[in-house]
């Protein structure tokens, strides 16, 4: 198997570090990712300035290259300049913390898997619940490894992804693999008012993360009983149920 791994917490993560080390029992393993951290960046491409691709070293062993760019540019770039050939999948992350319910629409390791689909390669994102960059990846990457491995049998359709949310929990507190669906979450934002050391204005981002509806197979519900979330997305925006009344309306207008 040919394995592209990516992220968007930037090449140097912990994260990045522990999911290639699953991948590489499972074939070939070729690592482009952004040069710096690029969370919430979403699914953003760079059209106004020049991508480089840097050799990046890890502990003085060659690791993959390095781009000055979001994680979805990483894709595009690797699978259709930099690689020698098309990768059997992408797999993005492990990402430190969550990218369930509508962080997924925000995350840059969720659309960098996207870009992979958009490509027709079968793609993966996998989050860690856990913000801190100390905390033991070691369940996240084992499970990681146990999906990539069932990569065939799973038969992921053209146009889908897989976003996988693994619970930072202890192992004996683990439940396992549960399939679920998107969670009907959202963030309340607000912006606090700050001033630099020359008294000019800036605005920093908070939010609380609420539950707007409970649903029994949400995926941050999953993840919050102890469960890894494995949520099948894809990207068919259209709302089917409205077209019929909207052609309806505009025909009668």
């Amino acid at each position: 198997m040919y394995i592209l791994v990516t992220n968007d917490d930037g090449i140097d993560s912990p994260g990045i570090s522990a999911l290639v080390a699953a991948m590489r029992p499972l074939g070939d393993v070729v690592v482009v990712a952004p040069d710096r951290q690029q969370s919430a960046v979403g699914h953003a491409l760079t059209v106004s300035s020049p991508l480089r691709a840097t050799p990046f070293h890890r502990d003085g062993v060659p690791f993959g290259y390095a781009i000055n760019g979001t994680p979805a540019d990483c894709v595009k770039l690797a699978v259709s300049t930099l690689l020698p050939r098309r990768p059997d999948v992408v797999v993005s992350g492990i990402n430190h913390g969550s990218n369930t319910s509508v962080n997924a629409l925000y995350s840059g390791t969720v659309s960098a898997a996207t870009e992979g689909t958009l490509m027709g390669i079968p793609s993966i994102a996998f989050s860690l619940s856990s913000f801190d960059v100390s905390s033991d990846m070691s369940l996240a990457a084992d499970v990681a490894h146990d999906i990539v491995s069932r990569l065939h049998s799973l038969a992921i359709p053209a146009g889908t992804l897989l976003n996988v949310n693994i619970p930072d929990v202890d192992r004996s507190l683990y439940k396992g693999l549960r399939i679920t669906r998107q969670g009907r979450s959202a963030w309340r934002d607000h912006y606090e008012r700050r001033n630099d050391p020359h008294g000019r204005e800036y605005f920093w981002l908070h939010g609380e993360f609420v539950t707007l509806e409970v649903l029994d197979d949400a995926d941050d519900l999953a993840v919050a009983q102890g469960y890894t979330a494995i949520t099948p997305l894809h990207y068919e925006l259209t709302n089917v149920d409205m077209l019929t009344p909207l052609r309806e309306a505009i025909a009668g207008s």
